[in-house]
């Protein structure tokens, strides 16, 4: 009789304990699944997006340095057309690529795990967070991305504003700038591109969910069709890009910096150099209207892209053709 109920607890135990092991395999298998889901969506959506207006990105960066109106940069597009191609309008995108493959994956797969991160602790798991933790997800989403990624962005900002004989590949550009001017130098503008991100990927994230969260509340349809999802997408790159445009120029200023003939060493002291040089809004904002036109574009076009994926591969895993 003893060895009976010795017999019934011990299966009772086995029991208990099965189910409690299987679930946590199952929630660890699920997670997995999530956050690879999440770099692959994010990756796509990154490269989709940058090859869609890589022409307007690398006119941008040099508009920065050398235009004063949005017309030269038109001008600038048709004459690299003439002399060197239509190809050369995607110079530097293979540097682009490398960058923003994993620029993105990183970010939007970091922005899940905030979200999940902060929805936990807020007690909002499953649904929106509220308007401050949205906020920080995307900041600290755009800040994990940015700090991981930074020595590419210094990259491709130098192939973008030097002739093709200056650099032959993106390894060449690591190895003379080490070589030349320094390790230090692939971080030079590191701070302002951490201050930028801040707004940028805060704002970007928290209007685009936002817009979501209103369209689900006033339409009852859970998710947008796609073209509101371009639409979402592009006011969440405009405001966001517009908070931090000064940031973006005195990085990209302190990037070329070895190119360009200037010394800037500081953000404040690029600042007041770009300011008593060429005015507060021809400096700073110089290339604004070029990026108002080039950021909605790139901004709609990745959130679009990453939400899609994302559904595309959950129904693919509902009919059995993902593990």
């Amino acid at each position: 009789m003893g060895s009976g109920v010795q017999e019934q607890r011990a299966s009772l135990t086995q029991g208990e304990v099965q189910p409690l092991a299987s679930c946590s395999q199952s929630e660890g298998l699920k997670r997995t699944r999530s956050v690879l889901n999440s770099l692959f969506s994010g990756a796509v959506a990154g490269a989709v997006a940058k090859t869609a207006v890589a022409p307007l990105d690398r006119t941008k960066i040099i508009f920065q340095g050398k235009w004063n109106a949005l017309k030269e940069a038109y001008r600038l597009i048709y004459r690299t057309y003439l002399k060197d191609g239509f190809f050369s309008l995607w110079r530097g995108n293979s540097a682009t690529m490398v960058r923003v493959i994993p620029y993105a994956a990183i970010q939007f797969c970091a922005h899940e795990q905030y979200k999940r991160l902060l929805g936990g602790y807020y007690g909002f798991q499953g649904t929106v967070l509220p308007p401050i933790p949205r906020l920080l997800a995307g900041s600290m989403a755009g800040i994990t991305a940015s700090m991981m990624t930074y020595p590419l962005d210094m990259v491709r900002a130098r192939m973008a504003v030097t002739p093709k004989e200056m650099y032959s590949n993106i390894l060449h550009v690591f190895m003379r700038i080490s070589r030349e001017e320094g390790l230090k130098t692939l971080y030079r503008g590191f701070t302002p591109t951490m201050l930028g991100v801040v707004p940028y990927a805060g704002l970007s994230f928290f209007t685009y969910e936002t817009l979501k969260k209103l369209h689900a509340e006033h339409s009852g349809r859970p998710q947008p069709y796609s073209y509101e999802r371009l639409a979402f997408g592009a006011c969440a790159g405009l405001i966001g890009q517009s908070a931090s445009y000064p940031l973006d120029v005195v990085r990209r200023r302190m990037q070329t910096a070895g190119v360009t003939g200037h010394t800037y060493g500081t953000i404040l002291g690029t600042m007041k150099e770009i300011v008593s040089e060429e005015g507060v809004i021809r400096g700073l904002y110089k290339g604004l209207s070029m990026n108002w036109v080039k950021g909605p574009i790139a901004v709609g076009i990745s959130f679009t892209t990453f939400d899609l994926t994302q559904i595309l591969l959950r129904k693919l895993h509902q009919m059995g053709y993902i593990a």
